[in-house]
């Protein structure tokens, strides 16, 4: 339900909780990401949750701990776990004995999840496709560059490098 707010000179002493940066950009992310689950259902993935994003937005594709995957997520080893069980259900992820130590679990996609992946992927760039063009390139530029500027680097994946085209090699 959409409220409007009151005419400038008619503000009352808390206004500024629907008129803040907090309130704007929260309003703009939920927007967003039911435009990317709606364009989720539409390709058949209709029991794709926001909670699932949490997890597959911060597992590397190469796998990640459970107790890293909670720490990029903010939030404890058991709620992860519930989400884990979740997309493991779903077929999304599996979890597995660590490599590196066979007391931990690593959780990767699955052959399922890459394809979910791939469906996420078109989504969001669906989705951000229309707000472009909602708002305009000029605004879109300034936008995104700004919150960039602001939200600064999160590190919640590892992105594996792109390769060096000859051209952009140093040459001896």
């Amino acid at each position: 339900m959409k409220t409007e707010n009151p005419p400038p000179g008619r503000r009352t002493p808390d206004a500024w909780r629907l008129d803040n940066a907090g309130r704007v950009l929260g309003n703009a992310v939920t927007r967003f990401e039911s435009r990317v689950l709606e364009l989720m259902a539409a390709a058949g993935h209709a029991d794709t949750r926001l909670s699932h994003v949490n997890l597959t937005r911060h597992l590397d594709l190469a796998g990640t701990r459970i107790t890293e995957l909670a720490r990029r997520a903010r939030m404890t080893n058991a709620a992860m776990t519930e989400l884990i069980d979740q997309c493991e259900r779903m077929g999304l992820v599996v979890r597995e004995a660590d490599p590196a130590d066979k007391r931990a679990r690593t959780v990767r996609f699955t052959e399922a999840g890459r394809e979910w992946l791939k469906a996420f992927g078109l989504a969001v760039k669906k989705a951000e496709r229309e707000l472009l063009k909602d708002i305009g390139p000029e605004a879109a530029q300034v936008l995104l560059a700004g919150l960039a500027r602001y939200g600064g680097t999160v590190e919640s994946i590892r992105v594996a490098p792109a390769p060096i085209s000859r051209s952009r090699r140093s040459r001896p």
